[in-house]
């Protein structure tokens, strides 16, 4: 098969009429038995599925989507059994965790999110499913656009952050990477956005566990990101794992129709989360697996994930009126018309020869090194310890994160490429091949217990098992950065203590990290901290007595590379925080949009023990360049409310150094039906200048988005009043203006 061949039904979009016609007539001749086999979706791994089973299952029509199989060769034998021996000859459809790359690892979405350029997120994860729909991945789960103000919960690796803007422009960003223009175009795979809904709330930040929010919470924050995300096209939905207010999401028919599918009119289909099905038995809220297959069906669940309930009980439950048949047939038709879409039905087998050519090419590697140059944040730089001297003798990067591959990529890159991973110590080496780079661990960190991915990715495994093997090791690095000219800190967490079941109850360096680095610094050596990390982390001590601290996340592929450009001057930081960043655990939920209360003039005394605002605010970046704000205009002071609010600032790059600032507008509405935020992120962009440039920057919000969900009311409006408006390059913007609405 060419190339050409492949792709060739992708060159246009099909007509919704001609979907139809193609799905009215396909379910026609389908028996029940056949629908429902294609509401269910089977786990590839030989634990959950052997070969012969899964073969069976699609021989028969009992399945119609596999994930977790990544091989291109397993993909096209059995979607050759479901085009050539089952019946009805419908091919399958193969999802997986595409979440910030396939083989090739961009850096995490918290990361991407980082950047404030939505163009950046669409053009890396527009590399990613191409190099997923190479392999025959024509679906990926992602993105998750959950809002996250809990740093302990580990999945905020996987989302933008804590703000609803920021985070609808970044679902739309990311849907529009993944699926293209539309869906089914060339080189693109369907998203499935998830976890619908809420799950980021998860109380005590503890994955899984129940989301109580008020309907004002999900109105005005936790839903935007999901309904951006199905305004710019979304092709499916994962319903989420946890209790949403005392009902499970993924039987929760409010969620999944009255909102999703009659207020959003949403056309795309629903899959459950891992199990979500089965789930609804143990949440207490079916009473068996008949009542969680039926509950799950009413609820609106298209397809279920793993479990076999639906394959197991729906069509029994038809035949004693539970469900019905229409109902069925009108869940299976959207599965039909998205691998109708896609081309599966004229093209569906994965290309070897355009799956050599696309993986881990050149310019696969250079789109995530781009990434991850764009997505770091510089959280402190005193005395201009950065960017670093390129004659350099002597370095010492020390950490045990320095020369880690599979740290470097980060959590959820399940079959990310290992062996071609670019470290923090590999990148530092290149870029300085005349010096002496020496790479020491220093110290070992895990995390103590099993993770759910152990099987499929191994963890680093501890050499320093012994107090002696622990100390010579200790000494090993404080000699090495006593003999450096600098010293590179690379420190963190581990790619296991991130992403799913990787909740944690502390924030601080894990193992004896913290310890390291006070020893390392008192060697009087300069020393620069390069955090690895997938949330925000205890850097109390390091932020007063470390120069220069530069948070990498987890980089991906080209991690050291990108890190070494930022170290030496080739590239300049311009990430900025999408996340408060606590001084200790104790602080979260932690977030910038906070409403205003009984003492406003005392928002940092509200623990005694310590300061109650952030470390580091929400918006926070620096650069090397320096950027100055000035002459804020607000265009009319007053805005109808069908008009928009347009500002002007003034942006100078009052240094040498060419870079990018992020400019954010943020609002207050002084009065209304019920208390607003102290300030709401409305606008921003990301805007490079050259050295000593200057440039007028302009900011327009629509005075639609300036409406809000009132709980007094149960309704959303835009409540004519006196606003606040600033405009700035962090959450504590300094230049104000003022408008109303009228």
């Amino acid at each position: 098969m060419t190339t050409a061949g492949l792709y060739a039904q992708t060159s246009k979009a099909p007509s919704e009429a001609e979907v139809n016609r193609f799905v009215d007539s396909l379910v026609k001749k389908m028996t029940l038995a056949e629908k429902i086999g294609q509401m269910e979706q089977t786990a590839g791994q030989p634990m959950y599925t052997p070969a012969a089973k899964a073969e069976e299952l699609v021989r028969t029509g009992g399945t119609g989507s596999f994930l977790f199989f990544t091989d291109p060769v397993r993909i096209n034998e059995l979607q050759k059994i479901a085009v050539t021996e089952s019946r009805l000859h419908i091919p399958l459809i193969f999802g997986y965790d595409v979440i910030h790359g396939f083989r090739t690892i961009a850096p995490i979405p918290l990361a991407m999110a980082s950047s404030w350029d939505p163009a950046l997120v669409t053009r890396t994860q527009a590399m990613a499913a191409q190099e997923a729909r190479a392999a025959g991945i024509e679906w990926a789960f992602a993105p998750m656009v959950d809002i996250a103000r809990d740093a302990r919960w580990g999945r905020i690796m996987e989302g933008a952050g804590e703000d609803p803007v920021l985070g609808e422009a970044m679902a739309a960003a990311q849907v529009k990477g993944f699926q293209g223009e539309y869906v089914g175009a060339s080189e693109h795979i369907l998203v499935s956005v998830k976890h619908f809904a809420g799950y980021g709330g998860a109380v005590g930040g503890r994955d899984y566990d129940s989301v109580d929010l008020s309907e004002e919470q999900l109105q005005n924050t936790y839903l935007r990101p999901y309904k951006a995300a199905v305004d710019a096209g979304a092709a499916t939905v994962m319903s989420a794992y946890m209790d949403l207010n005392g009902v499970p999401a993924t039987g929760n028919k409010w969620l999944l129709d009255d909102v999703l599918r009659k207020e959003w009119k949403f056309k795309g289909f629903v899959v459950s989360d891992w199990a979500s099905v089965e789930s609804l038995k143990t949440h207490g809220f079916a009473a068996d697996a008949e009542d969680a297959a039926v509950r799950a069906a009413n609820a609106g669940v298209n397809m279920e994930m793993t479990t076999s309930n639906y394959r197991d009980n729906l069509a029994d439950a038809v035949k004693k009126g539970l469900v019905s048949e229409a109902q069925i047939t009108e869940l299976v038709k959207p599965i039909l018309a998205m691998k109708y879409r896609l081309g599966l039905f004229e093209h569906p087998y994965a290309d070897m020869d355009h799956f050599k050519v696309v993986t881990g090419s050149p310019e696969q590697r250079t789109a995530v090194r781009e990434a991850a140059e764009q997505t770091a944040v510089l959280l402190r730089n005193e005395g201009n310890a950065l960017p670093l001297s390129s004659g350099l003798k002597s370095v010492a990067v020390i950490g045990p994160l320095a020369d880690s591959k599979l740290d470097t990529l980060g959590s959820w890159a399940i079959h990310g490429d290992r062996e071609n991973v670019i470290t923090v110590a590999q990148g530092i080496r290149e870029a300085l091949p005349g010096a002496t780079v020496t790479a020491v661990k220093g110290v070992e960190i895990e995390r103590g217990s099993a993770t759910i991915f152990d099987e499929q990715v191994p963890p680093t495994p501890v050499t320093l098992t012994t107090p002696e093997a622990k100390e010579a090791e200790f000494q090993r690095a404080i000699a090495a950065a006593k003999g450096a000219d600098v010293v590179v800190m690379v420190l963190g967490e581990a790619q296991t203590m991130n992403g799913e079941r990787a909740s944690r109850a502390s924030l601080t360096l894990p193992g004896e990290q913290e310890r390291l680095l006070e020893a390392i610094v008192a060697t009087g050596k300069p020393v620069v901290l390069v955090l690895m990390t997938g949330r925000p982390l205890d850097l109390n001590w390091a932020s007063t007595h470390v120069p220069a601290i530069l948070n990498v996340w987890y980089p991906g592929s080209e991690g050291g590379h990108a890190v070494a450009n930022l170290l030496f001057g080739k590239a300049n930081p311009s990430g900025h925080l999408t996340v408060s960043w606590p001084r200790a655990a104790g602080q979260e939920p932690l977030f910038y949009n906070r409403y205003l209360t009984q003492i406003p003039d005392d928002v940092a005394g509200r623990y005694w023990d310590m300061p109650s605002t952030p470390l580091y605010v929400f918006g926070y970046g620096l650069s090397y360049s320096k950027f100055e704000v000035s002459d804020l205009k607000v265009a009319s002071g007053t805005v109808a409310s069908d008009g928009t609010l347009k500002v002007s600032v003034t942006l100078k790059n009052a240094s040498d150094v060419a870079g990018a600032e992020v400019v954010q507008l943020y609002t207050h509405q002084r009065a209304g039906s019920a208390s607003r935020p102290v300030r709401e992120l409305k606008a921003f962009t990301k805007v490079t200048l050259g050295a000593n440039e200057t440039k007028t920057v302009e900011l327009a919000v629509k005075a639609e988005e300036l409406s809000f969900w009132s709980p007094a009311t149960h309704k959303r409006a835009l409540e004519p009043g006196a606003f606040d408006v600033w405009v700035g390059t962090d959450s504590e913007a300094k230049l104000h203006g003022e408008f109303s609405v009228r």
